[in-house]
């Protein structure tokens, strides 16, 4: 009689996990991972318990029993579900390898050059997010240098369309140096004289003194995750690549501004900000409005800065002061910024004091090298297209730039 129930037992539980494995067979691969995941915490949680039972002596052999028949029933169907789940994940990788490859070769009967590099982009992205190499083929159409060895590195075309495309969000791209040159060093002055004395700026000639004629940019990392669902990853080739392209270009540009103009710089990063404080800030000029003062910075630049000067400030500062100096006419409102301020204006949420000067020599360099891989959100299940970064934002020289700041009068 034991012995038929215990062969009962076994059928019902046979069955009861044939049940579960039709079951999870509905399930996508995400889903399959959340339930290993659960079922893996509960079995730790009960190996954990159990092994406390065993070492104590007041435990009965019945609760030990049970947490033995529970370690039993987890395992089981713990081991269903990853066998289900190792199925189906070897499934869609020889599924994506297979169509990774019917896209990288029809690469050969696109004519035209656009639309081959729009192609390679997305099976570059699709790649990564699969965890798949990236095929020979889309790599040359992506003008990678094969003697590189492939490996990881960002192609020239991701990189300088990413990196090096002019980005409209970010205030300073079109007026500041940009380069993407690895451990790059540079003159602070474009030309010299067989004389030190033809720098007439003493303010200039006292920094390079200080700080010597050179500069070098360093190695800065950062990160920017472009978010693809499942359905834009497995839609057209356009529409991907529009996507991942303008979420990591608004990341870039975003990181440039928030170091460019951070009041409270991260350490190491202190260089890279106009308003750096200490023996290394830039030179501040007052006046008793904000008018007066960006007026007096501008007076105080050298006259060889003072020629290509620009000026960087909210676009609130600029409301303020033609509210002051309209003082009811209303011709004033409809005059250009250059024409109140005497100099090119461009407006910089991020410049709460304004930042007069020459932006050439406010560099942005990105070391070459960059390199992409992917992540995932666990809570959206969203799959995260990383692209690691590094660069380096110099100020060549500071006594090309003022910051003007209003000081009452007593």
């Amino acid at each position: 009689m034991t012995k038929s129930k215990e062969l009962l037992k076994t059928v019902t539980q046979k069955n009861r996990f044939k049940l579960n494995l039709q079951f999870f067979s509905g399930k996508t691969l995400y889903e399959l991972k959340q339930n290993m995941a659960t079922i893996g915490q509960q079995l730790q949680k009960v190996e954990g318990e159990l092994s406390a039972k065993a070492i104590d002596t007041t435990a009965k052999m019945e609760d030990i029993q049970a947490l033995q028949q529970s370690k039993k029933d987890l395992q089981m169907r713990f081991d269903v579900i990853k066998e289900q789940h190792d199925g189906l994940e070897a499934e869609q990788k020889a599924k994506f390898a297979e169509q990774a490859h019917a896209r990288a070769a029809s690469l050969g009967n696109i004519d035209d050059p656009q639309q081959k590099v729009v192609k390679a982009k997305a099976e570059l992205i699709r790649s990564t997010m699969r965890q798949k190499p990236i095929d020979v083929d889309v790599r040359a159409a992506l003008g990678d240098d094969p003697t590189t060895g492939g490996g990881k590195f960002l192609p020239k075309t991701v990189s300088n369309d990413v990196i090096m495309e002019p980005l409209a969000k970010n205030p300073l791209r079109g007026h500041s140096a940009l380069t993407n040159i690895t451990n790059l060093e540079i003159p602070k002055l474009s030309y010299t004289l067989d004389d030190d004395d033809f720098i007439e700026d003493k303010a200039t000639a006292k920094e390079l003194e200080l700080t010597g004629d050179t500069v070098s940019f360093g190695r800065h990392k950062f990160k920017v995750f472009a978010g693809v669902s499942e359905t834009v990853l497995n839609g057209t080739d356009t529409n991907l690549v529009q996507h991942v392209e303008n979420a990591l270009k608004s990341g870039v540009a975003a990181k440039e501004k928030k170091v460019a103009f951070a009041k409270t710089p991260k350490a190491g990063e202190e260089h890279m900000s106009f308003y750096q404080t200490g023996d290394k800030a830039i030179k501040k000029v007052s006046g008793e409005n904000l008018y007066k003062a960006i007026k007096a910075a501008i007076a105080d630049l050298h006259e060889d800065y003072r020629e290509n000067a620009k000026i960087f400030m909210t676009y609130a500062d600029y409301s303020e002061i033609i509210e002051t100096l309209a003082n009811g006419n209303a011709t004033l409102y409809t005059a250009q910024p250059e024409q109140v301020l005497g100099k090119p204006v461009i407006f910089a949420d991020g410049a709460t004091d304004p930042i007069v000067g020459d932006f050439a020599y406010s560099h942005f360099n990105y070391d070459i090298g960059e390199l992409f891989e992917r992540d995932k959100d666990i809570k959206t299940g969203i799959e995260q297209f990383v692209v690691t970064a590094w660069f380096d934002h110099q100020i060549k020289l500071k006594s090309a730039f003022r910051i003007a700041e209003v000081v009452a009068t007593p």
